[in-house]
């Protein structure tokens, strides 16, 4: 789990209870069970009306990954770098024979990775494996980031079932202002409280989760464009050293990776 990620969120919403809790004493005010209900029962109906159920809990199973760290970062990236680099020194020596017998683990735990070499294996030339690879990344971008979409879609219903239920608080009072006058000020209160709801659930949970999870699959994306391209030149039979310079091109400068630090750290 990401410490940064929890310890954000904590701080972040320990400080929104804080102002709560110095604007007023009786906080108890913010609680409201039926409200909390309509928000998010009028959220997901919404929801599981417009997408295909399957999609829908994709994205809710999404909300618990954002909680963790992502698996691609820098550190990954230099390291695939280095891995194309050791295959290009391999097809060098043993021809794509050697690749294929040093790549069997890699093919059957990354699928991208693992159709990337069986392209290599089967003779494609480079700029034809572009174009298979590229369609395979954005084909994948595009259903990975329809979570997003409903996680979006969902963070615009909230607030609008936030105001039906405002809407139903208020005709309940009204409904009985023949009676004590002193009970329209809480009545009020509690029509608001829902309101509150839609726009915290939409704004602290929703679109901030659809937002994480777009950004993490345009990560993986970066990442597979890299080792398409890494992939291509190795079918271009191209030298470890040019495959190094042409796949650092794609990368900040501190996460190069070098043959000559490799080498001396052998």
């Amino acid at each position: 789990m990401s410490f940064a990620t929890v310890f954000g969120a904590i701080l972040g919403f320990g400080l929104f209870v804080g102002a709560i809790l110095l604007s007023t004493d009786n906080f108890m005010l913010f609680i409201d069970v039926p409200s909390l209900i309509m928000v998010v029962g009028g959220t997901f109906s919404a929801t599981f009306v417009s997408y295909e159920p399957r999609y829908v809990i994709q994205a809710m199973l999404s909300l618990q990954s954002i909680l963790f760290t992502n698996k691609v970062g820098q550190g990954i990236l230099t390291h695939e770098v280095g891995r194309i680099i050791r295959w290009g020194y391999i097809i060098q020596k043993n021809g794509l024979a050697g690749l294929e017998s040093d790549s069997g683990k890699v093919r059957k735990s990354d699928r991208f990775l693992g159709f990337g070499i069986d392209l290599v294996v089967a003779g494609y030339t480079g700029p034809e494996l572009r174009e298979i690879l590229a369609a395979t990344v954005e084909s994948t971008f595009q259903r990975n980031t329809v979570q997003a979409d409903i996680l979006r879609n969902m963070g615009g219903i909230a607030p609008a079932f936030g105001m039906i239920g405002t809407l139903v608080g208020l005709i309940i009072m009204l409904d009985s202002m023949g009676g004590d006058p002193s009970s329209i000020g809480p009545g009020m209160a509690v029509a608001l409280v829902t309101t509150l709801y839609g726009v915290m659930f939409a704004r602290m949970i929703l679109l901030p989760a659809a937002s994480k999870v777009q950004q993490r699959e345009e990560i993986i994306r970066f990442r597979n464009y890299l080792l398409a391209e890494g992939l291509a030149l190795l079918a271009e039979r191209k030298s470890p050293r040019y495959i190094q310079d042409k796949m650092n091109a794609f990368l900040d400068p501190a996460a190069h990776f070098s043959i000559d630090r490799s080498r001396s750290n052998a």
